[in-house]
């Protein structure tokens, strides 16, 4: 199931990567705060994350006037993305301390929590992402990913259907959806979310599964 989980919270992540703003580094030795942002900003992008990491802990020493909530907010991400989930939680809430309506900081420390199976706390960081914007479709998606692992299909199948209506051509989420229903015993919107996923998506991976899905639950219902 773990496996399962992080694969399909990078298909999630995938649909709305957080945007790194684009940076504006390769000068000399920095100096100010301002200058090791800068650089960390493009080790970001660059994805190497110890050296992102070792010039937002610059920031963060340097000055506390300048972007200190951003900075452990990538700073979190930075360590999310080394899987290093406890000081991704840690920096996240401190940003979220400087800034009580950081999208960026609840989700990532969502994503950390979800990680370390503390399904509670992400599904709790994962609706302030949506307070915050109701139209995050991760937010829904990794959401109902929590409920699944819950074993609360009916909420799962909410979000799922929520994430449908702001990307109706995701093709994966018809497929989690179809397990949901699934769950429950619902086999004929499960095969219909399926035959979707065939619909949308003929060739691609999740039609794999759909196509075998549906078979057992055509085998299912016919007992």
């Amino acid at each position: 199931m773990q496996k399962k989980m992080r694969f399909f919270l990078c298909k999630v992540i995938a649909i709305t990567i957080l945007a790194v703003p684009h940076a504006v580094w390769g000068q000399a030795t920095p100096k100010t705060a301002e200058d090791f942002y800068n650089r960390a900003d493009g080790y970001l992008e660059q994805g190497d994350f110890d050296r992102a990491i070792a010039d937002l802990t610059q920031v963060i020493n340097l000055s506390p006037n300048f972007r200190q909530g951003v900075a452990y907010e990538d700073r979190g991400y930075a360590y999310l993305q080394k899987k290093d989930y406890d000081r991704a939680i840690a920096d996240s809430t401190k940003a979220i301390e400087l800034d009580p309506n950081s999208l960026y900081a609840y989700n990532n420390r969502g994503d950390a929590y979800l990680q370390k199976r503390d399904y509670d706390r992400a599904i709790a960081d994962y609706t302030q992402v949506i307070r915050i914007n109701p139209d995050r479709f991760s937010a829904y998606g990794k959401r109902a990913m929590a409920y699944m692992e819950k074993r609360d299909a009916d909420r799962a199948i909410a979000d799922y259907t929520q994430a449908i209506r702001i990307n109706p051509n995701a093709a994966f989420v018809y497929l989690e959806r179809g397990r949901a229903y699934a769950t429950k015993g619902d086999l004929d919107r499960a095969i219909a979310d399926w035959e979707a996923v065939l619909r949308i998506d003929p060739n691609g991976a999740d039609a794999t599964d759909a196509k075998a899905n549906i078979e057992r639950a055509k085998q299912q219902r016919g007992r």
